[in-house]
């Protein structure tokens, strides 16, 4: 009888809280294996720090790699990180190490040897101190995935969001609204719902001028645009509505009007979630050909390396990515 894979848990920046919250949810116990992609090293300082009864073992891959207690399981993806790396700091040497892990990760995502990638945070500025210039973690995984349909969704138990826009400057984003991306965000939100359990998604879309233009008066491109993309969706079978304003349609499906929000750019989906709490918040990159959840926070820079990290962002992060692979099996 075939096991799944274990999942994998990328460490994120070694000098941010990632290292702890790891250490800290694999203490707590986790409801299926995992293998971490990062820095034995800086594990085993983090389980020192937080008194975590754990052995920390390097692997070759995640091939490799045996269910065991007590046991965190790190593939050596990335030569050793320093020994002295300073807490709370942007640093090149985690930069490029958060990156590797991400890499070593999809590798094996793409290739079946692990049944989900579940992220700890990365610093932007650290990698771009390293020559490494991305957004972020979505970015990454959609290149090296090679997927051209992706999104962002932020989700946690009183709220779904999917974005139109992402990592874009707010000037730039009237640029980037068209009918196609509208309905391409669509698909994406009713595809998400979908895979974690919803059978008939409805897809509630947020206007992108105040009062949803208000029929053009503050702005057409809810009517020339948003509105048609709806009509398209909903011929193709999306239960899609909208637009609708912004300034309600959040509250609108937290009281339970709608399973999904799509929003058109970053602040306006992401502050509705995010003022819920970041703590049990999730951030799933949606339509990748592999499952990738992660933190709703940042690497926490001002709190790094003290033994006050929350790790219940992360295990929601887990129990998602669970949730959304019922049906994954162990590759050769």
């Amino acid at each position: 009888m075939s096991q799944r894979p274990p999942v994998g848990i990328t460490m994120g920046d070694a000098a941010g809280i990632g290292p702890e919250i790891i250490v800290q949810a694999m203490a707590q116990g986790l409801a299926a294996p995992a293998v971490v992609y990062g820095d034995a090293g800086t594990l085993r300082r983090a389980a020192q720090l937080l008194g975590a009864r754990l052995t920390v073992q390097e692997i070759a891959d995640a091939r490799s790699f045996v269910p065991q207690a007590g046991l965190i399981q790190v593939v050596a993806c990335h030569p050793a990180l320093p020994g002295d790396l300073a807490p709370g700091k942007v640093d090149a040497a985690a930069g490029r190490g958060a990156y590797a892990y991400v890499r070593a990760a999809i590798d094996d995502a793409m290739a079946g040897r692990i049944r989900a990638i579940v992220t700890a945070p990365l610093n932007k500025a650290s990698m771009h101190a390293a020559g490494i210039d991305y957004p972020g973690h979505t970015e990454i995984l959609a290149e090296f995935s090679g997927t051209q349909d992706f999104a962002m969704m932020l989700a946690n138990r009183e709220l779904r969001v999917l974005l139109v826009t992402i990592h874009v400057a707010l000037a730039d984003v009237f640029a980037r609204i068209t009918v196609e991306s509208e309905l391409r965000a669509m698909r994406l939100a009713d595809a998400a719902c979908r895979q974690m359990g919803i059978a008939r998604p409805r897809v509630a879309v947020a206007g992108l001028n105040p009062h949803a233009g208000e029929n053009g008066k503050f702005g057409r491109e809810d009517l020339d645009i948003i509105a048609p993309a709806i009509d398209a969706a909903r011929a193709e079978g999306i239960d899609a509505s909208g637009p609708w304003p912004g300034d309600t349609v959040f509250m609108r499906a937290r009281r339970g009007d709608f399973d999904i929000v799509v929003a058109q750019y970053h602040d306006q989906g992401l502050i509705p979630v995010k003022y819920l709490g970041v703590e049990e918040g999730v951030n799933v990159t949606v339509g990748l050909p592999f499952v990738r959840t992660s933190v709703d926070h940042g690497t926490a820079y001002d709190i790094a390396w003290q033994g006050v990290a929350d790790a219940t962002s992360l295990m929601v992060a887990f129990d998602v990515a669970l949730a959304m692979t019922p049906d994954a099996v162990t590759a050769d």
